[in-house]
């Protein structure tokens, strides 16, 4: 290996992390680590990262990290005053002024050691990596988790959002995608060559197959109860936005339901469609069916895959998708939107589009009227989603690596 010193720029690290993200930069690093990476991780927030041995964490800014993604870049006026309270709103500052210390944090950084490369993880960071690369001329990855494309569920979302995006990927040695569905979004979008852009996916959580779990019926006692009775407990676990197509899903859940009575919905999550997802729910008369978990993480999140029988992933645009391989180590049957990235490596799973209610609905049908399509999915996940290490996906960012190490010291552009 050519680069020993990697600066990593990221938003999130666990416990502090809001969705996959954090997840992946954790075990990407740590991966990089075995291979004799040297990795300092920048974060916007404090935080107590001293279990993490394998790299350096530094704080960009004394900054709690319930509010390190600020305020403005989403959030209307209205919307903060329903979802905070004065006192806490008083404590947040906007997400370009996060940005701003955060780049500051890291242009003092450079001036006093020299990495050898520097790894932005999506749009937050692209900043903070364009300017090491323009003021001090340290090669730039630009590693994408999730376009603004994808974030507003292909409705275009905030223009600002895409700028920094769009000088991000442009200025950067090399971009990184977690699927080829985001590879294309990227070279459809923002006009980058494919030959810039190369796809490395995602594993499975390190800690999350290392770690003892073991699962109480007890935490789950009615859901077990009506499992009992003979009903399949369908879920899906995530952040309730437009990107996740759950409305899609509530819709399809009506027209199961129609057809197989004997169905639970487990809709695991939190966000700003909640109120929307519940009032739906109660207009397709289908609420003693479905069942709103709230926010979960850890032990409470695995006993929903372990009490789960089917995991549906009815994501508008998903770059890649860790629930679904979480859900697969638990033994859950996979029904996967074609717009996942996540579907690309997996086979063994049923597929359809977001849209498609009718199709979403007669595959859950399928699969609960059939113990031997559901068993013959089970087996074909189980053996797939063990094929995906952390140990390749690091052996594939090192070659990236090195192919930017290489152009520059001939003085090519890639």
């Amino acid at each position: 290996m050519v680069i020993v010193k990697v600066l990593m720029l990221g938003w999130e690290l666990p416990p502090h992390n809001s969705g996959g993200l954090g997840v992946a930069c954790l075990n990407l690093a740590r991966a990089l680590a075995n291979e004799g990476a040297q990795i300092d991780f920048v974060v916007p927030y404090e935080a107590d990262h001293s279990d993490i041995k394998f790299m350096k964490v530094h704080s960009a800014m004394k900054l709690d990290p319930l509010y390190r993604y600020g305020i403005g870049a989403y959030d209307s006026d209205r919307i903060e005053d329903m979802i905070l309270p004065t006192e806490d709103k008083q404590k947040m500052i906007s997400i370009r002024e996060v940005q701003k210390n955060y780049c500051k944090f890291v242009e003092d950084y450079l001036m006093e050691y020299k990495p050898d490369i520097v790894h932005a993880h999506d749009w937050l960071t692209f900043e903070a990596g364009v300017l090491a690369k323009k003021n001090y001329g340290v090669p730039l990855i630009a590693h994408v988790h999730a376009t603004e494309y994808d974030r507003s569920g292909m409705h275009g979302g905030n223009h600002l959002v895409h700028e920094i995006e769009r000088e991000g990927l442009l200025l950067a040695d090399k971009i990184i995608a977690v699927s080829q569905a985001t590879r294309q979004i990227i070279h459809e979008k923002y006009d980058i060559p494919l030959s810039k852009i190369d796809v490395v996916y995602n594993s499975l959580d390190e800690e999350f197959l290392r770690s003892a779990y073991s699962y109480d019926r007890d935490d789950y006692r009615y859901l077990e109860t009506m499992k009992s009775l003979g009903y399949t407990i369908v879920s899906t676990v995530g952040r309730f936005t437009i990107q996740k197509g759950l409305s899609n899903m509530m819709r399809a859940a009506a027209k199961a339901l129609s057809k197989e009575p004997r169905l639970i919905f487990v809709f695991a999550g939190d966000g700003e469609q909640k109120k929307e997802l519940i009032e739906l729910s109660a207009r397709l008369k289908i609420s003693k069916n479905v069942v709103f978990t709230g926010f979960v993480r850890g032990k409470q999140l695995r006993d929903i895959y372990t009490v789960s029988d089917i995991f549906v992933m009815s994501s508008i645009s998903e770059p890649f998708g860790l629930t679904a391989l979480e859900a697969a180590h638990h033994g859950d049957v996979l029904i996967l939107t074609k717009q996942s990235g996540v579907a690309e490596v997996i086979r063994s799973a049923m597929e359809y589009d977001f849209w498609d209610e009718n199709k979403l609905a007669d595959e859950i049908v399928a699969v609960t009227r059939s113990e031997g399509l559901r068993h013959t999915l089970q087996s074909g996940v189980s053996r797939e989603y063990r094929k995906i290490s952390w140990n390749d996906v690091a052996e594939k960012v090192i070659s990236v690596y090195n192919e930017v190490e290489k152009h520059k010291r001939n003085g090519e552009v890639i």
